[in-house]
């Protein structure tokens, strides 16, 4: 799933339009980089924790030529998921739907059937009076030319035996 298709089926879920589940992701973003950026670990209870994994400095090797190379200290990013999406994801049993923005439950709401606007109809063209040309003789029809039919083939004659000479 990419961003797009996480953002529409927030807003499918939800009941939000797609600016506002987008906004909301954007949101969810900014938070979690910023408390990773002070280095606080991020827990979404049920869910998992976002924590800052530190990487020492190291020597590493250049695949091309073989020569060793300096790696810098950086920062990682670590999830580990939580008990319940542990369950979740590991029951059989189907999720449970999260509540809609308008205050009906999920599992019991139905999504608004969005219906598209009818085309707009155009009107009939209204054509100007053709001016009567003067009539033509219609030429007469001409004839294809026939085709004969290949002639049957009729079937071969046996040729009289000859008598034998005595």
């Amino acid at each position: 799933m990419n961003r797009t298709e996480l953002i529409g089926e927030v807003s499918k879920h939800t009941g939000l339009t797609t600016k506002q589940a987008e906004s909301g992701l954007k949101a969810f973003e900014y938070v979690v980089t910023s408390a990773l950026r002070g280095n606080d670990t991020v827990r979404i209870t049920g869910f998992g924790t976002f924590k800052v994994r530190d990487r020492a400095a190291r020597r590493g090797r250049n695949p091309q030529t073989g020569a060793p190379v300096r790696i810098k200290a950086s920062k990682g990013i670590g999830f580990a998921a939580g008990a319940g999406l542990k369950k979740d994801l590991n029951s059989r049993s189907p999720l449970e739907k999260p509540d809609r923005v308008d205050g009906v439950a999920g599992s019991a709401a139905k999504a608004p059937v969005a219906r598209k606007a009818a085309p707009a109809k155009k009107a009939p063209a209204t054509k100007a009076p053709a001016k009567k040309a003067p009539a033509k003789k219609a030429a007469p029809a001409k004839k294809a030319p026939a085709t004969k039919a290949p002639a049957k083939k009729a079937p071969a004659k046996k040729a009289p035996a000859k008598k034998a000479a005595r």
